[in-house]
């Protein structure tokens, strides 16, 4: 009975992967034909073909905006993650600003983007920082530093503050104990803070339309160009779609572990 059980359940997360990774199965199928076999219904496949990967790199700037998705998103994930931890270290033992301060935090998530973008352009305008990549990191920080703050504050449990008390007994000072006792315990808290971070900057599409420029253009607003007069360059959009999730493929096995750890730590006492 339990070897039918396990039988079914195994059946059915199968069929349900399979269903998740569908698309990205299609979306690559499309990204090795011509352009001419990328339409047509159903789908006929009779050769690798890698032009389109070769065209997205020589007739379009995909390199810059590779290059510009990288600079943003790590900048982001370094200037959001230290004031992030500081932040839910500061609620998790000090209880700064009470319950309506972290309720505010949370808060910050629930508005559109739409209802900042005017505003901080204004801002950005006004001090020169359209078009420039610490512009666009602290345009990014604001979504991801209060989503980082907020979830971080769990991972400070009460046995890492009894850590943090013997280490202050054996003649530690506060930011020492910081630093060398709740730092490396919470250390996989971080890695998937990290990659939370990095991933909800390198989506990013509405700050980065409105604040960046041709020097400063991601991958997303790279995208968002294969839409030509003519209609959608499937193919390309194809090629350049894989090209933009490929560092999430080849980073995700390096710290999966850190980030099951990571998730869980907060849930786990």
């Amino acid at each position: 009975m339990k070897k039918k059980e396990s039988l079914i359940a195994h059946s059915l997360l199968t069929f349900f992967s399979l269903l998740i990774l569908l698309p990205i199965i299609w979306i690559f199928r499309t990204s090795l034909v011509d352009k001419l076999n990328a339409y047509k219904n159903p789908p006929q496949f009779d050769k690798i073909d890698l032009t389109n990967y070769f065209e997205i790199f020589i007739n379009y700037p995909f390199a810059n905006y590779f290059f510009n998705s990288i600079i943003i998103a790590f900048g982001t994930t370094l200037l959001s993650l230290p004031l992030a931890t500081m932040i839910a270290y500061s609620f998790a033992r000090y209880n700064t600003g009470g319950r309506f301060l972290r309720l505010s935090i949370l808060a910050s998530q629930m508005l559109p983007p739409i209802v900042l973008v005017l505003p901080i352009f204004s801002i950005f305008l006004h001090f020169q920082m359209i078009n420039t990549y610490i512009g666009l990191i602290l345009a990014h920080s604001s979504i991801t530093l209060p989503f980082l703050a907020w979830i971080m504050i769990s991972f400070f449990s009460r046995d890492i503050l009894i850590l943090e008390q013997a280490a202050r007994v054996d003649g530690a000072t506060r930011l020492q104990a910081f630093l060398n006792i709740t730092i490396p315990l919470i250390r996989p808290a971080l890695v998937a803070s990290f990659l939370l971070s990095v991933i909800l900057s390198w989506n990013e599409f509405l700050y980065s339309l409105i604040l960046s420029g041709r020097d400063t253009n991601t991958l997303p607003i790279g995208l968002s160009t294969l839409q030509t007069h003519k209609g959608v360059e499937i193919a390309l959009v194809a090629a350049a779609t894989m090209i933009s999730i490929l560092p999430s493929f080849i980073i995700l096995p390096f710290i999966k572990t850190h980030l099951i750890r990571g998730l869980s730590l907060g849930a786990l006492k």
